[in-house]
């Protein structure tokens, strides 16, 4: 620009009226949180008070758009975010206090960063001139918390205190979701300071994860496909954490190529398992066919999955004679644990739109003969039929129990959602509880966290209050998080808590007896409570089943409950989860059950 150019510029914005710049709202920072978080669209915060966090909870008081749902214990909070997170697709929010109410929120901290949830934790801290002094409920909650979150803060300045809840709400939804903590000194939450609202929050993040694919891969990865002989597609909780749409996506895809599809624990309801293309789950407690089709594929397309070693097992052996397509919008999973043909970092909603445009504008065609192969080959694993078990006309087996819980289920009329606790029963829910829609199971996978399904099952209850919602559990697991009844209890939630009770550490049990000469080593629970009488003590509702004969009663009578209800279900106390890969084995050497059908290896 000229020099005349620039002096005329100067003139003219003398003279021309200009906004005035909107006046900053002052407000307290406990204010500024409850302020914020309406802003982020937060309806719903779990927490538990505690001297630290006093002034927000005043301030939660005096609101009208925030519903706290007081817990019982810290770790139910988080756990409860969580399932409110992953039922909505929205983030989930916590509110616990400083040294132990932020110690013991740090197992659900931990299992929403390995299972990509998306939460904000707020914790209360001691005042600034304090810390460091080990006063009273003092902890740091930074350093405690920095390996197990995706990111946190220390508020050492009111005024930084709203663009900080917003940059959280940001990093905690944006890439690959996960926990984010904000430590507030209780004097932070006292003073006053200068609001600013998300549009004008100081983002100090650069955090601008990469969404879109780059599309010389994309091209060459569809090409790869189509080329493919025996392709499988292998999902993961990526594609659910993208939301609805890359569902739809996915089912185009696989629907246009005809390719057969897979998931992880975390990806079920991304493909409708009542269509032909699903192999059922894969991994170590995945079904025959799935794992075989990933062992024998000539070409994988991984799209939202990290290769986690309980669905890869050996990774040496894992699917050796593939090339491996890998989307996934955190770089970092990429050749993290599996070299990778064609790498795609991209949100898997973009990723699947790209690939579908490209396979249609290049008229791209499967295979028919190789397809016609390959499916008889997936046919022939599929009829051995490896989720069989041997059926009791008095002893409920475990697996029956669950197929009599879908039978109902189907009936009901109303949206279900399904938690589940962690051991066999988790297992067995995935195995015989099909999913048709994303964002209708919520489970602990890469921490595998004992006593995640109550609180969980409280937390979508409260996103989802018509829905029906049951916790599928262990007489163990349940134990961990018992309290959180009081919780459904309070709200009036109609949470079902199905137990599948052997009376072991189920799992544990499992493992001691194939893998360590049946030395069965504290697996064995010699003083359970009376989970009916138990129930009632909360003021819910206990229902049991021992025989076969009372078993579909109880389940309807449980369907038709409008109260907390605990089901006892007595059930096998020697039942195996089967298929099983041995930990550190390949995909083909896995444990069938007895009672499945002998496989005949000799490929079709």
């Amino acid at each position: 620009m000229s020099s005349k150019a620039k002096k005329q510029e100067s003139i003219i914005a003398k003279i021309t009226p200009s906004k005035p710049k909107a006046k900053a709202k002052e407000m307290t920072g406990a204010e500024m949180v409850i302020n914020a978080l309406v802003e982020q669209g937060v309806d719903t915060i779990f927490g538990y008070p505690g001297g630290a966090v006093l002034p927000i909870y005043d301030e939660i008081f005096k609101s009208k758009k925030i519903k706290h749902v007081l817990v019982r214990q810290e770790g139910g909070a988080l756990h409860a975010a969580e399932g409110y997170a992953r039922s909505t697709g929205k983030v989930g929010c916590a509110l616990v206090t400083s040294g132990p109410g932020a110690t013991n929120a740090v197992t659900g901290l931990a299992d929403a960063m390995l299972d990509s949830i998306p939460l904000v934790c707020l914790t209360g801290q001691v005042p600034s001139f304090l810390i460091g002094t080990d006063a009273f409920q003092e902890a740091d909650t930074v350093g405690i918390t920095r390996p197990c979150t995706k990111h946190n803060y220390l508020v050492k300045d009111v005024n930084e205190l709203a663009s900080v809840v917003h940059e959280a709400f940001h990093i905690a939804r944006s890439g690959r979701p996960g926990p984010v903590v904000i430590d507030i000194p209780k004097d932070i939450q006292f003073a006053n300071g200068d609001y600013v609202n998300a549009k004008e929050a100081k983002m100090h993040t650069h955090y601008r994860p990469e969404t879109e694919p780059d599309m010389e891969a994309i091209e060459e990865a569809v090409a790869l496909m189509a080329s493919a002989k025996r392709p499988v597609f292998y999902t993961g909780g990526g594609v659910i954490n993208s939301g609805p749409e890359a569902s739809e996506l996915l089912r185009e895809f696989v629907k246009l190529t005809g390719f057969p599809v897979t998931s992880t624990l975390m990806g079920l309801g991304a493909y409708p398992a009542r269509e032909k293309e699903w192999l059922g789950m894969l991994g170590m407690h995945g079904t025959f066919e799935a794992n075989w089709a990933m062992h024998d594929c000539d070409v994988m397309i991984n799209i939202g999955a990290r290769f986690d070693d309980r669905v890869t097992g050996r990774t040496d052996k894992f699917s050796p004679n593939s090339e491996k397509i890998h989307v996934d919008i955190d770089a970092s999973s990429i050749n993290k644990n599996i070299q990778i043909d064609i790498p795609i970092v991209a949100d898997a909603a973009s990723a699947l739109r790209a690939m579908i445009d490209v396979w249609k504008k290049k008229g791209y065609k499967a295979d028919a003969d190789a397809m016609t192969k390959w499916w008889a080959q997936i046919n022939t694993w599929r009829s051995k039929n490896c989720l069989a078990y041997k059926k009791d006309k008095t002893i409920i087996k475990p697996q029956y129990a669950l197929e009599r819980l879908r039978h109902f289920m189907e009936k009901d009329k109303r949206d279900t959602y399904v938690t589940t606790e962690v051991g066999q029963h988790q297992m067995w829910a995935a195995q015989f509880l099909p999913f048709n829609e994303p964002n209708r199971w919520m489970t602990s996978g890469g921490l595998g966290t004992m006593g995640y399904g109550l609180p969980a099952a409280v937390g979508v209850q409260m996103a989802h209050p018509d829905a029906f919602v049951v916790d599928v559990a262990g007489e163990a697991s349940i134990l961990m998080n018992i309290q959180e009844m009081s919780t459904a209890v309070q709200y009036r939630l109609p949470v079902k808590i199905f137990i599948l009770n052997n009376q072991w550490m189920g799992m544990v049990r499992q493992w001691q007896e194939l893998l360590h000469g049946e030395r069965y080593s504290e697996s064995y629970t010699e003083s359970l409570p009376d989970f009916v009488k138990l129930a009632e003590a909360y003021g819910g509702i206990g229902l049991r089943a021992q025989t076969v004969d009372e078993l579909d009663g109880v389940i309807e009578e449980m369907m038709n409950t409008d109260r907390v209800t605990i089901v006892d279900v007595c059930v096998d106390q020697k039942e195996n989860c089967f298929p099983m890969i041995p930990s550190g084995k390949a995909h083909n050497e896995m444990i069938l059950s007895p009672d499945a059908a002998a496989f005949d290896k000799t490929l079709v």
